[in-house]
């Protein structure tokens, strides 16, 4: 049994107040889907989350992907802290200020030591934002509670 997996799943349909990740609280995703290896996460675009020309900043858009890649690592129900070597992002499209966006990740493959995911950012029609491959690699000597 997947105790985070299960633990995720009462929380679908709300805005994530208790991630272990202060960036995560503060994007105030609402959570759409859980299973082991996958999400689905809903943000609506802030004024602070907006660059000048008041379009989702890029920077943003690349925390929400980190976000939701490292919180899918965690419904694989390890313990050990993952970290992010990189994250390649193509940015294919905008959001702007009051819009919502939809984030979908999974893991692509898991080895002992590092894992692959991906991800995609679109807007509520499905045109994709911005496209995102990464890679995490164990941290052995850090573990980490979750809920």
């Amino acid at each position: 049994m997947n105790e985070i997996v299960e633990y995720l799943k009462t929380k679908i349909g709300t805005v994530v107040t208790d991630s272990p990740s202060a960036a995560g609280r503060w994007l105030a995703g609402k959570l759409l889907e859980v299973e082991a290896g996958k999400l689905k996460v809903e943000y609506t675009v802030r004024p602070e989350m907006t660059n000048p020309i008041l379009l989702l900043h890029g920077g943003m858009t690349a925390l929400m992907i980190d976000d939701i890649i490292g919180a899918t690592v965690f419904t694989l129900n390890s313990n050990i802290m993952y970290i992010t070597v990189n994250l390649n992002i193509d940015y294919l499209s905008s959001a702007k200020e009051g819009d919502k966006v939809i984030a979908e990740s999974g893991i692509v493959r898991k080895g002992r030591s590092v894992i692959n995911a991906e991800a995609v950012l679109k807007s509520e029609n499905g045109t994709i934002i911005a496209r995102a491959t990464s890679n995490l690699v164990a941290r052995m000597n850090q573990k980490m509670e979750v809920y």
